[in-house]
This record gives C-alpha cells, sequence and structure tokens, in this order.
C-alpha cells in the first residue's frame, strides 16, 4: 500500500434511506479496503445516520432487482471488521431518543473525522 496510510473513514451522508441505491458504494469500498487489510470506520452523518435505527436498513434495497439491503451490506461489512459510528448531532435530528441497531459501534462527531482526516495515517472518503 502506498504511503504510511494503514486507517480509511469512510463519511456516509448524501446516501440516505430517501436514495437507497446509492447507499451500496461506500459499503463496497469499506470491503474492498478491508480485503487490503486496511482498517475501516464509517461514520453515518446528516440524514444517513436512519440507516442506523432498528428495520430502517432492512428496507433499502441498493439494487433494481432487489436482492440486498443496505442491512445485508451493514451486517457483511461488521462480519469483515469495519466499525460503525452514529454522528451525535446527526442522531439528535433524525433518530430522537430512539436507540440504534446493535451492529453501531458508538457515537462520534465531526470533531473525531476532522482529527482523524488530519492524521497522515488516515485517509477519508465521503459519499
Amino acid at each position: 500500500m502506498p504511503g504510511d496510510a494503514h486507517k480509511l473513514v469512510i463519511v456516509l451522508w448524501s446516501a440516505d434511506p430517501s436514495r437507497p441505491t446509492l447507499a451500496a458504494a461506500p459499503f463496497v469500498y469499506a470491503l474492498a479496503a478491508r480485503a487490503l487489510e486496511v482498517e475501516v470506520e464509517m461514520h453515518f452523518t446528516s440524514a444517513t445516520v436512519r440507516w442506523l435505527l432498528p428495520g430502517v436498513a432492512d428496507t433499502g434495497y441498493t439494487d433494481a432487482e432487489r436482492t440486498k439491503t443496505v442491512g445485508d451490506f451493514i451486517r457483511e461489512v461488521k462480519v469483515a471488521g469495519v466499525r460503525l459510528f452514529a454522528c451525535a448531532m446527526a442522531a439528535h435530528e433524525h433518530a430522537r431518543d430512539q436507540s440504534l441497531i446493535a451492529e453501531c459501534d458508538g457515537h462520534a462527531g465531526a470533531a473525531t473525522v476532522i482529527a482523524q482526516t488530519m492524521n497522515d495515517a488516515t485517509r477519508t472518503i465521503v459519499f
């Protein structure tokens, strides 16, 4: 792998439940990075945090044939070792007091993403 980077932070911003077909790409990139043994975190911001609410991800099909849901991808990346974080501010706005799915590793905010982006060992992609 070029350089000293060993971690990838994927920020989901526009791939929210209103456009589930956009949600496949970030998960595919996360799985590809894990196949290359890169540490991966996915941060769900804005309305994408709704994917982390119970039942939502299992209704969002990522393909026209309706063969795979965002929930399928969430379970797949978790098996691969990806950590999932809900933006605390987005969770307050879009999830209110609802609990998040068990696959979610906790809350992280903008400062967490910025700090990691400024680290030379980390790369960041926004979807």
